[in-house]
């Protein structure tokens, strides 16, 4: 059966800026899921049917940012589900956030205050694709966004884009044990640092790209050390990416294509 490969983007990212990975794997299945219409922090069956796979469908799951704590957490709690797992500069579960900006709390409040504030009077439409060329620029070192400047307006210019960032980036973080008792839920951080706290019994082959290039460089020491600890505790397999900064899919597509196929990519690298 063939494998039908789900990637789910990062914080902000677009299903557009990971056509390059797509065009490398022409006899592959992939389906980008799109972070602006479900969001990265949804459940398993959520992203599922955003993806739109049969029920009988073997899945492979490509993860990049904190996209990648939404596939290991699929492929954790439904391992027989998954057949191969890349996780792309995946964020690490130690990464929280901080305590007053968790759902609800003070510092919460007030940061979706004032995105709504900043929405009304039009500041995301004026900032938006600046705010997209800075995070390519920091984010990328080949500053190559394959979004065009329409697609970036209308995704980074709404009203309510600002706020949906904010939502994305507080839901994959921890919540504290007494909010937890409230919401009746942890936050992706929190549950899958959870799962991986306890032996992994059963999981996909894993691959664990990191990017260690660009604005990477300036913590790829510490940064790498974690990604390798969470290699360990999957049985995965870490490769190091000296010429990539975060932002992979836009440095190193070739390298996220030849995890997802197990063949070297020519003419790229």
């Amino acid at each position: 059966m063939t494998v039908t490969w789900i990637v789910v983007p990062g914080l902000a990212e677009t299903p557009e800026e990971f056509g390059r990975v797509v065009e490398l794997l022409p006899g592959e299945d992939v389906r980008v899921i799109d972070p602006w219409r479900t969001p990265i922090s949804s459940d398993v069956d959520a992203l599922r049917a955003a993806a739109g796979v049969q029920a009988d469908a073997e899945i492979g799951l490509v993860g990049h940012s904190i996209g990648g704590l939404a596939v290991l957490r699929w492929a954790l709690t439904r391992p027989y589900e998954v057949t191969r797992l890349v996780l792309v500069d995946t964020s690490l579960t130690s990464e929280t956030g901080l305590r007053a900006f968790y759902p609800g709390k003070r510092g919460d409040r007030a940061v979706r205050a004032a995105a709504r504030f900043l929405g009304r009077v039009g500041v995301p439409r004026l900032l938006g694709p600046a705010v997209r060329r800075l995070i390519v620029r920091l984010g990328s070192m080949s500053n190559h966004d394959l979004l065009s400047k329409a697609t970036a307006r209308a995704r980074y210019g709404g009203e309510s884009s600002w706020l949906l960032f904010w939502d994305e980036l507080a839901g994959s973080w921890e919540l504290a044990a007494d909010w937890d008792e409230l919401a009746g839920s942890w936050e992706l951080a929190a549950e899958v640092a959870k799962l991986v706290a306890d032996p992994v019994d059963a999981i996909a082959p894993t691959t664990v790209l990191v990017a260690t290039g660009g604005t990477s460089r300036f913590t790829a020491k510490r940064w790498l050390a974690g990604q390798q600890r969470l290699a360990d505790r999957l049985g995965g397999t870490v490769e190091v990416l000296p010429n990539s900064a975060h932002l992979v899919h836009l440095d190193r597509p070739d390298a996220i294509a030849t995890a997802v196929s197990g063949r070297s990519t020519p003419g790229l690298g």
